[in-house]
């Protein structure tokens, strides 16, 4: 499902800043951590290895079942798309957060790009390149855009279900 609300159907409303390379606690039992892009090279893989050490941190990995692993490489999977249009269509992110509950987990990449993602209609998977959306679009529960009226960029978000 594509939509442009700016939270999902929960309406857990925007994270809380945590500091840049940074864990919060959040309100029930949310964590969340944010990463700034500033000065970093290698934004895909930088994005990847501090997700990657917040599923660690959150209890995500290791894996102890198959389910739990896919559910783990789903997360880096959007983590790299995401990060990656930002990088090819609004000249790179600024930021990353990552926030987490029992039951979901929400992925924010901001960019100062004015562009709006969207999947490839129709999807051709034998064509390189325009997958990532469609990625994105299949592998989460939900996903969306916030922009700040007045501020140039925009904020893409996507959520998806913790492993049982």
């Amino acid at each position: 499902m594509s939509t442009t609300r700016p939270y999902s159907p929960g309406d857990r409303g925007p994270e809380q800043e945590p500091e840049a390379g940074g864990a919060s606690g959040g309100s029930a039992g949310r964590q969340v951590r944010g990463l700034s892009f500033d000065g970093v090279s290698g934004v895909v893989p930088a994005a990847r290895d501090f997700a990657r050490q917040a599923l660690y941190a959150w209890g995500w990995l290791p894996a102890a079942t198959a389910d739990q692993r896919a559910a783990a490489e789903d997360v880096l999977l959007v983590v790299s798309e995401l990060v990656t249009n930002a990088c090819l269509h609004a000249e790179g992110p600024e930021r990353m957060v990552l926030g987490c509950d029992k039951k979901v987990i929400r992925v924010e990449v901001s960019d100062r790009g004015a562009g709006q993602p969207a999947p490839r209609t129709p999807h051709r998977s034998g064509r390189p390149g325009g997958h990532g959306m469609f990625i994105v679009q299949r592998l989460c529960l939900d996903w969306g855009v916030v922009r700040t009226p007045g501020l140039a960029g925009k904020t893409v978000w996507a959520e998806l279900g913790a492993p049982s």
